[in-house]
């Protein structure tokens, strides 16, 4: 990175989250090109260009609202009317759902706190009726199992569970009950030690663990979709 990435939008964003208005926004506009806006397009450029080496489809758009997630907030029906999030969502996600419902990788900091996760953070409807109908195929079941479990064994924590009971026409005995849970499937880790990212090494950092994610990821970006 030639910026001083993450570091420099850490310090924006702990700026913008002690000056949660339109008004600073606007007079340091210049600040978030310089400090939020271009070092993100720089990291998704090169990351976007290491894990087309390992999943040639993954989509890596260095744009607003494409790789990177608006830092306006919606307030139209929110009670917290502050403008603006306080925290970096950059996603690269592969497949023809929408990006949101596809699998991919996701890293996000704010001021003291980044997350590096892969898989998706929310099925569809349609995603999990077919997520449902994978567990029952017993290849495909053991498969998402192990994967998982390599996940955990790597000392990634695995996301998604949802649900209280089990959906209907399924039982204690299933073999995967747990996962029947889940109303998204991710594996992720986070963090409050920043200094982990440094400028120099954050891409290499990243890509390391995104390629160690690459099991449940690929499951769901492969083996899912032939359950349709």
């Amino acid at each position: 990175m030639k910026s001083n990435f993450p570091q420099c939008t850490a310090e924006f964003l702990s700026k913008l989250s002690r000056n949660n208005s339109r008004e600073w926004f606007e007079s340091h506009r210049e600040d978030y090109k310089a400090m939020f806006l271009e070092p993100a397009q720089e990291f998704i450029i090169e990351m976007g260009s290491k894990l087309q080496t390992i999943r040639p489809n993954i989509v890596a758009i260095p744009k607003v609202d494409k790789s990177i997630f608006r830092l306006h907030r919606d307030v139209r029906f929110s009670k917290d009317k502050l403008p603006y999030k306080t925290n970096l969502g950059i996603l690269f996600w592969e497949g023809d759902d929408k990006k949101l419902e596809s699998s991919g990788f996701y890293f996000h900091i704010e001021p003291n706190y980044f997350f590096i996760g892969g898989g998706t953070y929310i099925f569809s409807d349609n995603t999990i009726k077919a997520y449902r109908e994978a567990l029952s195929d017993k290849t495909a079941g053991e498969q998402i199992a192990s994967a998982i479990n390599k996940m955990k064994k790597a000392g990634y924590q695995i996301g998604g569970q949802h649900f209280k009971r089990l959906p209907k026409g399924f039982d204690v005995d299933f073999p995967h009950a747990d996962l029947l849970l889940h109303n998204g499937l991710y594996s992720y880790l986070e963090s409050k030690e920043m200094n982990q990212l440094k400028p120099k090494t954050v891409v290499d950092f990243c890509f390391k663990h995104f390629k160690s994610m690459l099991a449940v990821h690929s499951w769901l970006a492969d083996v899912l979709p032939l359950f349709r």
